[in-house]
């Protein structure tokens, strides 16, 4: 699996964020340094982020025990075909990841698709790839992306912590819609994910009353 970006590479595709874009420059001045978001790549990172949608970290992370419990300690794809649905609801996944599961789990032991080595695909070939499997949707293909492969340059548009921030960046009423944030992005290349990163970061700190959003 690619390794992640270093310090070193954030802090200089931050400057050159910053130098490129003022308001983006404004956020980068007030907000620390901050550790890439890192997850395991391949299958079970993929089977990851679908246990931790829409629920809270902590439920999560109790559904993924169970379902690694379930599956005898270790999540492969042919483990998760080897159960039913039912079998994989019994460990705490709503039917419509079940379902997903199995959907993923077919592409991957098909061939459809290779997790275990999908960095040697482009970033706008690889989304397309994932989106095809049922039940991994944009988002999802995008923050594997970012999260289990360190890509620095994939902008999930469709986030709404991201939106918001965005909207608080550009001191707007109305917080951009998905098409908008893809749009106000682009001047961002090649280095997007840092500035989700860098977003994500002020937002969670401005959450927390740790930074004022008027600071930047």
């Amino acid at each position: 699996m690619p390794a992640p970006p270093t310090p070193a590479d954030i802090a200089a595709a931050r400057r050159a964020l910053a130098d490129r874009d003022p308001a983006l420059g404004r956020v980068d001045a007030v907000v620390p340094p901050f550790p890439w978001r890192e997850a395991e790549g391949g299958f079970v990172g993929l089977v990851r982020l679908i246990v931790d949608q829409q629920v809270s970290l902590a439920a999560g992370a109790a559904i993924w025990k169970r379902v690694e419990d379930g599956l005898g300690g270790a999540v492969t794809a042919e483990g998760v075909l080897a159960r039913d649905i039912e079998t994989l609801r019994g460990y705490g996944l709503s039917l419509p990841k079940a379902r997903y599961f199995h959907e993923i789990a077919r592409a991957q032991t098909s061939g459809f698709i290779d997790l275990e080595h999908l960095e040697s695909l482009p970033d706008e070939e690889a989304v397309a790839r994932l989106c095809a499997i049922k039940g991994v949707g944009l988002w999802t293909a995008e923050t594997y992306l970012m999260f289990c492969q360190g890509r620095l340059d994939v902008f999930p548009g469709g986030d709404v912590a991201l939106q918001e921030a965005m909207r608080w960046m550009d001191r707007q009423d109305t917080r951009p819609n998905q098409k908008a944030a893809y749009a106000r992005a682009e001047a961002w290349r090649p280095y997007r994910g840092v500035a989700a990163h860098l977003l994500w970061a002020w937002y969670g700190a401005v959450k927390r009353g740790e930074l004022s959003r008027e600071a930047a």
